[in-house]
């Protein structure tokens, strides 16, 4: 399912427009982007929860030259799937 097939299953589900549920859906994505920005948990109960994981410091190689490099310390966004949501895709 991409986006569009979201939007239009959101839309028939509540009832609305294309275009309501198209708002819908981008205001959900963008406020749990800017709440992860802030290192701030987004848990949605029996759906799961969204965070931000640190993966630290490691060295790595050039695939290219096969030199040595330092990989630095990153943040990234994760997802923890809830209980309901596991059960349901049993």
């Amino acid at each position: 399912m991409n986006k569009t097939e979201l939007i239009a299953l959101v839309a028939a589900k509540t009832e609305t427009t294309q275009k309501q549920a198209n708002d819908i859906v981008d205001a959900f994505i963008e406020t749990i982007a800017e709440t992860l920005a802030t290192d701030e948990k987004v848990v949605v109960t029996g759906f799961g929860t969204f965070e931000v994981r640190t993966r630290v410091e490691r060295t790595g190689k050039n695939p290219r030259t096969g030199e040595t490099i330092i990989v630095p310390e990153q943040k990234t966004p994760a997802f923890r799937a809830g209980k309901l949501l596991k059960d349901a895709v049993k």
